[in-house]
């Protein structure tokens, strides 16, 4: 009987990348000449997974926006994981946008991604969902690689991670 072969999906966020990112989009906030004399706050709380911006109008927000996401993207941080809702009113005519951060694969993409295993029809490759990870079995190392490969393809609404690969 030969010995299976497994390796994890996950979608993790780096808290630590995550502040330092921000800590640098901060820097470029305070350097430009849009933002003189202009609110833009940005928090993170990374024990309610949110990350909130706020700022004078609508523009400003999404400037801000994008140089948070380009902060994330160099620091190399999935800015998949972040699921951008739409600005609501604040308090002193601003504007907030409360952004959460999914850490770990939802339920819902986590059978996407068992549905889309067992449909490559690989050989003996079988997936299962592990609270809020998905293993991949088989007994066949080829037959995994050609399931990375086809996830990796595809777009499941989160970045994914493959590790713990035996």
């Amino acid at each position: 009987m030969p010995a299976t072969a497994s390796f994890d999906i996950t979608s993790t966020i780096d808290f630590q990348e995550v502040d330092n990112a921000l800590n640098q989009a901060r820097k470029e906030v305070a350097q430009r000449y849009d933002f003189k004399g202009a609110t833009a706050e940005i928090t993170l709380n990374a024990t309610d997974k949110t990350l909130t911006l706020v700022t004078d109008d609508e523009m400003k927000m999404n400037a801000l926006w994008e140089m948070v996401q380009t902060r994330l993207v160099r620091r190399g941080v999935p800015v998949k994981n972040f699921k951008s809702e739409k600005s609501e009113p604040a308090a002193g005519s601003k504007v907030r946008r409360v952004i959460p951060i999914q850490q770990g694969i939802p339920i819902e993409a986590a059978r996407e991604i068992v549905k889309y295993v067992k449909d490559q029809k690989l050989k003996k490759v079988q997936a299962a969902i592990q609270a809020d990870q998905v293993r991949v079995t088989s007994p066949s190392k080829d037959e995994l690689q050609a399931a990375m490969q086809a996830l990796r393809e595809h777009d499941f609404g989160v970045a994914l991670q493959f590790g713990n690969y035996r």
